[in-house]
């Protein structure tokens, strides 16, 4: 869907605000936290998602690097586990960090931060940070948020924490992260994307831009979610129910 200049500014002005993008107003459109149910099952898009220990602790991170007044609000439990009577009557349910994995993210952001040559990535003068975009992929909506909108260096650039630095290129197909650089190297013309990357366990640094058959990869899949999300949600009196899966093995 097309939008004029003035509808685009007032959809950004509120995807700036995370309850928006993350809330009913933003599942209008579609990201790349979409990609994975998309291609596998499209029958469950926009159903509410668990948050995972994982989830949590990146979000943290991100929040200490590039939003600290957020990570501040963080509630933080001192037990040993989730499973102690002093968690449970403290969460009510709720997932929260734990002092040991507060530490571990807050010594990640230190130790990325110390690196001057990342450092002056995430914080030169001529940078954004949390920046959101829409734009429209074979006639559908797609949205995004940059972590860092590099103008100086025309960077894009996004932060992750993996298990294993030395098979993060490994996994990136895996969790869909070439679909993610495509789209957002579409969001942003004429700017490359680059991941920036901390071990959590050797807090190694690294950083991996994209190669033509990386993004080429993340094109194919963003096809296929678009195939997929026209045939289920856009196709007039599309029966979902008496949908099969075929395939030849």
């Amino acid at each position: 869907m097309a939008y004029s200049k003035i509808e685009k500014e007032k959809i950004l002005e509120k995807l700036k605000e995370d309850k928006h993008y993350y809330g009913e107003f933003g599942q209008k459109f579609l990201s790349n936290s979409n990609i994975s149910t998309l291609l596998k099952d499209p029958l469950s898009l926009r159903q509410p998602i668990e948050k995972t220990t994982p989830m949590l602790l990146g979000g943290y991170f991100h929040h200490l690097v590039l939003e600290p007044e957020k990570a501040a609000l963080y509630n933080i439990i001192d037990a040993n586990t989730r499973s102690t009577k002093l968690y449970k009557e403290q969460s009510q349910g709720e997932l929260l960090l734990l002092k040991k994995e507060a530490e571990l993210v807050q010594e990640l952001s230190q130790v990325l931060l110390s690196n001057d040559s990342l450092y002056d990535l995430i914080y030169c003068e001529d940078v954004e940070h949390e920046v959101p975009n829409i734009c429209d992929i074979d006639g559908v909506t797609w949205k995004c948020k940059a972590d860092i909108l590099n103008h100086s260096e025309k960077l894009i650039i996004d932060l992750k924490t993996t298990n294993d630095i030395s098979s993060f290129e490994y996994s990136c197909r895996k969790y869909n992260y070439d679909s993610q650089a495509f789209i957002y190297e579409q969001q942003f013309p004429n700017y490359n994307f680059i991941f920036i990357v901390i071990d959590k366990n050797t807090k190694r640094l690294g950083i991996f831009d994209c190669s033509t058959e990386f993004l080429n990869a993340g094109k194919n899949k963003v096809t296929k979610a678009n195939e997929a999300y026209k045939l289920f949600y856009k196709t007039e009196n599309f029966n979902k129910e008496q949908y099969l899966l075929t395939k030849t093995l």
